[in-house]
């Protein structure tokens, strides 16, 4: 990837929104998109009307009438989309730079995944098919072939957060448009250029267009969409309030839902801390902490709990926070002033409350430095409420037994990771812990993007990663054949 020089513009850009294929301005007011790290506006995306929102609908609905292009064709179409995002690099992550706040390692490192998922989605729309039915076994039979084929459900609406602003799309897009749905994609109204482009270049790619609408707007204007009858499926990326207010309005609907999260990792007294210290601060200080599987209480066993707190201060110290286009910063801001202060203020209570700060605490702007605690108390909003920020929290432990219960006592459930020598432990954890995944000798925010990805509890149900969304977006349909016994010429045998 080529670096370039500083994108940002003069003047605020407008964009226009994709309405069934075409680009057209919101009739809406507008949404000012704020440069993350200057906090000055950068972008101006206006809100779809209802009206407008009536044509994606109809629009949609007509498209998948009509009959989406083979499966071959579909997948040649998300082939395409894939390297148009490579070859379209530089653009995506200036862009996520600016209205996101990401670092470019972190803007990259969303490309290249998102990249690798449209790339999944087109393996998987090639081969999705059903299976064979033993009919002949069940008595009275004979004769009678049976079998299911993997139909698409209609029209799909994707509801996507700031965080991953390219990656979750591509993971709720990339699926529904290979089971062969058309889609209504509804971005976070803090990041929605990213989408935008992404639309752009999906119809460069091929695909028709009423297949594919991006409509911005905040809250309401979502569940307004989820409400309608001709969305059959929502796909659905953010908090466990939001989620539970779009389920309660989805009714019968199919949905899967990626909700909030307080991410643990579990550290062992016999881990290996040489491999394990570097991906935990990755894992708690990427994306400023705005990831749903980011640690953010880290459980140490009590004989190394000294060796820890020591060696992850120095590591957490040495962490630049700033500006994301300057190479040296590995935490940029968070996606608002508001939320850097509600951040800080959370750190804040946890010291007056008796924390100790053994690293970071600071703000600036939007920016909170990274920032590692311990003495933490159970009801520090730090240790029983979403962070969704740089922050770190060290938790000492006795035994395995205490480990679980802390994590399993959250009403959260997403992923774990643990560090340790002892298959015996590893796989105890595994058959305990009431969460999505659990990540031996990874952390909590360890995923490949081909493998099922979701929750449990509180943080949602389905999955993602391509072969699993594609089934969630697809119905399973029944055939049966009874043989009428005639040969050739329809003679009887």
């Amino acid at each position: 990837m080529t670096r370039s020089a500083d994108p940002r513009p003069a003047t605020p850009t407008e964009y226009p929104l994709l309405l069934a294929g075409e680009r057209t301005l919101g009739d809406g007011p507008p949404l000012t998109v704020l440069d993350r790290f200057t906090l000055e506006p950068w972008a101006v995306v206006r809100e779809a009307s209802p009206a407008q929102a009536e044509l994606a609908l109809a629009g949609a609905q007509r498209a998948f009438a009509r009959g989406a292009p083979g499966p071959f064709e579909r997948g040649r179409i998300l082939d395409r989309a894939a390297r148009l995002l490579e070859d379209r690099a530089e653009l995506f992550v200036a862009t996520m730079q600016a209205e996101a706040g990401f670092t470019r390692a972190d803007a990259e490192g969303e490309l290249r995944r998102a990249v690798q998922t449209f790339a999944l989605a087109a393996e998987e729309a090639r081969r999705l098919a059903g299976e064979m039915l033993p009919l002949e076994g069940a008595p009275g039979q004979e004769g009678r072939l049976g079998f299911t084929i993997r139909v698409p459900l209609g029209v799909v609406l994707a509801i996507t957060p700031f965080n991953a602003p390219l990656n979750t799309v591509a993971h709720k897009v990339a699926p529904a448009l290979a089971a062969g749905n058309a889609v209504i994609l509804k971005p976070s109204s803090s990041t929605p250029v990213t989408a935008l482009l992404l639309g752009d270049l999906l119809l460069e790619a091929g695909l028709p267009p009423a297949f594919l609408s991006v409509l911005c707007g905040r809250g309401e204007f979502a569940l307004g969409l989820v409400e309608d009858p001709r969305v059959r499926f929502v796909a659905f990326t953010g908090s466990t309030e939001v989620g539970l207010a779009i389920q309660r309005r989805a009714g019968l609907k199919r949905t899967q839902m990626e909700l909030g999260s307080i991410a643990f990792t579990i550290l062992c007294a016999d881990a290996d801390l040489d491999a394990a210290l570097p991906k935990i601060v990755n894992a708690a200080y990427r994306k400023a902490g705005q990831v749903c599987t980011s640690i953010q209480l880290l459980l140490v066993e009590e004989p190394i709990a000294r060796e820890v707190e020591h060696r992850l201060g120095e590591r957490v110290r040495a962490l630049r926070a700033g500006d994301p286009r300057a190479s040296e910063t590995f935490v940029g801001p968070l996606i608002s002033e508001a939320e850097a202060r509600r951040v800080e203020a959370w750190i804040a209570e946890a010291v007056v409350g008796g924390a100790r700060l053994l690293a970071g605490g600071g703000r600036r702007g939007a920016v909170v430095d990274p920032t590692l605690l311990a003495d933490l108390r159970p009801e520090m909003k730090v240790s029983c409420q979403e962070v969704f920020g740089p922050v770190l929290g060290l938790v000492p432990f006795s035994g395995l037994e205490e480990a679980i219960a802390r994590v399993n006592a959250t009403p959260y459930g997403l992923a774990t990771g643990i560090f340790t020598d002892s298959l015996e432990l590893a796989l105890e954890a595994a058959r305990r812990l009431e969460v999505g995944a659990v990540h031996v000798n990874e952390t909590s925010s360890s995923r490949v993007d081909l493998m099922p990805y979701g929750g449990c509890k509180a943080s949602g149900f389905g999955r993602e990663g391509p072969r699993w969304a594609i089934r969630e977006m697809s119905e399973e349909r029944v055939v049966t054949i009874r043989l009428t016994g005639r040969g050739r010429g329809g003679a009887r045998r």
